[in-house]
């Protein structure tokens, strides 16, 4: 059974009472989600601080679940301060490759603990890639590196074609921190799950090429 150990109730609380504010009040809300134009004119603790602000009660509620199935994996494997190492490292990463992606784009907006959330996913999965997971339109479990790889892929699928009003190269750079902050943290992975390792490489490396090539966009 999952268990919501004090991290984790905090940082859900942390969102939760953020994104309850940034509801009722809208110039909090415009003042710390992540704006490219503000990012770039000094406002950097919108990199942090979008981070814990919400469109709404679903975008919330959805977050916090992928969280809590995910958050006991890390902290059981690593600990809970480098639990906390990874979620703020997964939310930097995440809003950093959007800020890169989008740094022209000065209008561009985004909110959501989906880096940090996303980040600790890809750090569970590389932890225990043998994992299962079930979801409501597939009838059997899957594996969890084969679910790591295929939200990737889908994610660089979103971000190439822009499908939706969702920050896929958050999640893409949230993923990217918890593999590498991950590895930095638990190195003896290169020695007993290298194949794993490697798989899980793939979207990032193909994601790279993309760019690269100027195929991404």
């Amino acid at each position: 059974m999952y268990n919501l150990g004090l991290v984790t109730i905090v940082i859900i609380a942390a969102n939760v009472i953020t994104s309850l504010k940034g509801f009722d009040d809208r110039l909090f809300f415009e003042k710390y989600k992540f704006n490219v134009g503000s990012i770039r004119r000094g406002e950097q603790i919108r990199m942090f601080s979008s981070g814990f602000l919400h469109v709404d009660t679903t975008h919330l509620l959805f977050n916090m679940l992928t969280l809590y199935f995910f958050a006991d994996t890390v902290i059981l494997e690593l600990g809970q301060f480098n639990f906390i190492i990874i979620y703020i490292a997964s939310l930097i990463f995440g809003n950093l490759l959007s800020l890169y992606f989008h740094k022209e784009e000065f209008w561009y907006s985004a909110v959501g603990a989906s880096g940090a959330v996303t980040g600790v996913l890809y750090a569970a999965i590389l932890l225990r890639p043998e994992m299962n997971l079930y979801m409501f339109f597939v009838p059997v479990p899957i594996p969890g590196y084969v679910f790591g790889i295929g939200y990737l892929l889908y994610s660089i699928y979103g971000m190439k074609n822009r499908i939706g009003n969702i920050g896929h190269d958050a999640h893409f750079g949230g993923a990217i921190g918890g593999y590498i902050v991950t590895l930095l943290l638990k190195p003896s992975l290169f020695k007993t799950d290298l194949g794993h390792i490697g798989l899980l490489a793939i979207p990032i490396i193909i994601l790279f090429v993309l760019y690269k090539t100027g195929k991404l966009h």
